[in-house]
């Protein structure tokens, strides 16, 4: 299977996404006062820095070059910035459900580029081992959500 432009601009796309939940999440950390949300928040965003790192191997692997991390596309960003308009309120129950909101666009970006049967297997099982960890995060999010309301 080749490895195509295509597939190097999804990667970069969810290379970004990464890039916009990591800050999102250091961004929560301070505007949360529940010892138990700060952890959560700061595990996420090591996760999502993480997913990143992944995805920057997999884009240089095929030499193509991957996004900066301080590049921001309007439409992958959009989810987090809504997130800092919560926080003069330092309302934690909006901020978490927030972030639960751009996991699940996370995760649908995920399915949609998943869907592409053409990906090299490497990069499949990447991304689905990215999903699941996603899903696993917005149910505990959830969780969270019903402890802090």
């Amino acid at each position: 299977m080749k490895y195509t432009e295509e597939i190097s601009n999804k990667l970069n796309e969810l290379l970004i996404k990464n890039y916009d939940a990591e800050k999102g999440y250091l961004n929560a950390i301070d505007n949360v006062n529940n010892d138990r949300l700060k952890m959560f928040f700061k595990r996420r965003a090591s996760e999502r820095s993480e997913f990143a790192k992944e995805l920057r191997t997999e884009i240089l692997r095929y030499g193509e070059v991957p996004e900066d991390s301080g590049s921001f596309k309007g439409t992958l960003h959009r989810n987090w910035m809504s997130l800092k308009s919560l926080f003069s309120s330092n309302n934690e129950e909006a901020i978490l459900e927030e972030a639960i909101r751009g996991e699940e666009a996370s995760l649908d970006e995920y399915n949609e580029i998943l869907k592409d049967r053409n990906l090299p297997p490497s990069i499949d099982s990447l991304l689905i081992k990215q999903k699941n960890a996603i899903q696993a995060a917005i149910n505990t999010e959830k969780v969270h959500e019903e402890l802090v309301s």
